[in-house]
């Protein structure tokens, strides 16, 4: 029974994916294209394939988890931990968005 409902909700999740913006008038992919489809086949198991297709998904779910868990404990070092998890969460994003534009013209 809860098997059936939650492929039911990935199901839903599948076909009510939103489009990006950016590339619909751009005609490219912008930094967070591929952030639902690697969100969903995380929820499916699929780690590598979540990974290949957002590597930032991670380390983005850590750094919102973490935010929620410091605005309710208050560590000691939250905001330091927060603050260098939000750069390398940016810097991947940043990476992977630049090796997809490279990729897109060769």
């Amino acid at each position: 029974m809860h098997l059936s409902l939650y492929n039911n909700f990935i199901s839903w999740l599948e076909s009510h994916q939103g489009t990006c913006f950016y590339k619909r008038f751009l005609g490219i992919e912008c930094p967070g294209c591929g952030m639902q489809r690697a969100f969903i086949e995380l929820l499916k198991g699929n780690i590598l394939e979540s990974i290949i297709l957002y590597p930032a998904l991670f380390p983005l779910l850590f750094t919102l988890i973490y935010l929620v868990f410091h605005l309710i404990f208050n560590f000691k070092h939250g905001a330091l931990v927060l603050k260098f998890s939000f750069i390398f969460t940016a810097s991947i994003m940043i990476i992977a968005f630049i090796v997809k534009l490279t990729n897109l013209t060769h």
